[in-house]
């Protein structure tokens, strides 16, 4: 960047806590680049746990639409998103809008962006699991994204070629690693002391400690109470084993939860934790059971095997690296892939040294190198304009 190049203005747009935790690190590393300005906005869908993270990583939002509201549908989310961030991006006029992964905050953002003829970057780009209804709406979300974007940041070679394979141009595509490796570099550490005491309490080097996250909207029902009957054979036939699951704030999951496992003997049900005690609890767990996603590309980075409670993965390369298994919803499944990890050292062993396929924890710096090529390398054949051919 020449001297006397005006500054781009970036604008990130997020709304949940796993979005945040994503994009503190690239907001850090464009902070520290002299070429941008950058305006952090907030959709607050998730409005207590966003808190959480934004605390963390300190990010004062420039806007917070302060969106949640109790039993809030996914049409209303998108409706107050979309009507909130053109007011923001009209005020703010941004080169370009940055927008992670594959929530209705990011959709609507691409949207509210792409109706403004603003540019589109998407982190975290490229992952499909090929069923529209699962994750859902997180599948059509991040497909509706890809169709606007006209920058994409693939964590994956597979994440590359999914893109490759639904027409976008290769060279708007980029191989940069996921950020969530990043952000987990920025919190883990070997001497933590939990806030909350319980968790302090844990005979982490002579138990081995079952990390436990279930909260998806397609399993909600028959999923979950199969995943909670197979939590308590498992404890039921492992003396040797405890389970701690940080159990997700929605009325569906918590009443059903604490129903299920509340008053089982070695099952420690807690309140859902910020980003650091999280990382800092899997790290000294023994094995992850989880239907999140990110969740399967930060484990594996702390050496732990993943079983994934979902029929399919938007992240096969987890699968084939070796550092996840999809464990599926039923019952019996479930019980058979731990039980063999609990009891089987080498099996476990060879889940727990597979490479991360995820990256190196140097995702956010590509990506800002990147935008400062793409801004400035060549002003007169880059630029906003070039996002965007038919404009």
């Amino acid at each position: 960047m020449s001297s006397n190049s005006p500054k781009k203005k970036i604008a990130v747009v997020f709304g949940t806590r796993p979005e945040a935790i994503k994009m503190a690190p690239l907001i850090r590393k464009i902070r520290q680049a002299d070429c941008f300005e950058l305006k952090v906005c907030v959709t607050a869908q998730h409005r207590e746990m966003l808190d959480m993270a934004l605390a963390l990583f300190a990010i004062s939002p420039d806007h917070d639409l302060d969106l949640m509201s109790d039993s809030q549908t996914i049409t209303e989310i998108t409706v107050r998103a979309l009507a909130g961030l053109e007011i923001v991006f009209k005020q703010e006029k941004p080169d370009l809008v940055l927008v992670h992964g594959d929530t209705t905050t990011t959709c609507s953002a691409a949207l509210a962006a792409f109706y403004q003829k603003t540019a589109v970057g998407h982190v975290e780009a490229g992952l499909r699991s090929g069923n529209i209804y699962s994750p859902y709406p997180e599948e059509m979300n991040r497909r509706i994204t890809t169709a606007i974007a006209g920058l994409h940041f693939a964590p994956t070679e597979g994440n590359r070629r999914n893109l490759l394979h639904c027409g976008v141009d290769p060279e708007r595509i980029f191989v940069t690693g996921n950020t969530v490796i990043d952000a987990l570099h920025l919190v883990a550490r070997k001497e933590y002391i939990f806030a909350e005491a319980a968790l302090n309490r844990l005979d982490y080097a002579h138990k081995k400690i079952i990390l436990l996250t279930a909260h998806r909207r397609e399993n909600w029902g028959r999923p979950l109470g199969n995943i909670y009957a197979a939590m308590r054979t498992l404890l039921s036939n492992n003396p040797d084993t405890e389970l701690v699951f940080p159990v997700h704030m929605n009325p569906v999951v918590k009443e059903a939860a604490h129903r299920a496992l509340g008053a089982v003997p070695g099952a420690h049900l807690t309140h859902p934790l910020d980003y650091e005690p999280f990382v800092n609890l899997m790290a000294r767990s023994y094995l992850v059971l989880t239907d999140s996603g990110g969740i399967q590309e930060e484990a594996p980075a702390l050496g732990k095997p993943v079983l994934v409670l979902r029929a399919e993965t938007e992240r096969p390369e987890a699968v084939e690296a070796g550092t996840v298994k999809l464990a599926g919803t039923e019952k019996d499944q479930i019980v058979s892939l731990a039980q063999e990890l609990l009891t089987n050292k080498a099996e476990y062993e060879k889940m727990a040294r597979a490479v991360n396929p995820y990256g190196d924890g140097n995702a956010a710096e590509r990506i800002v190198n990147i935008l400062r090529a793409h801004f400035f390398a060549d002003q007169e054949k880059q630029g906003v304009a070039g996002l965007y051919s038919g404009y």
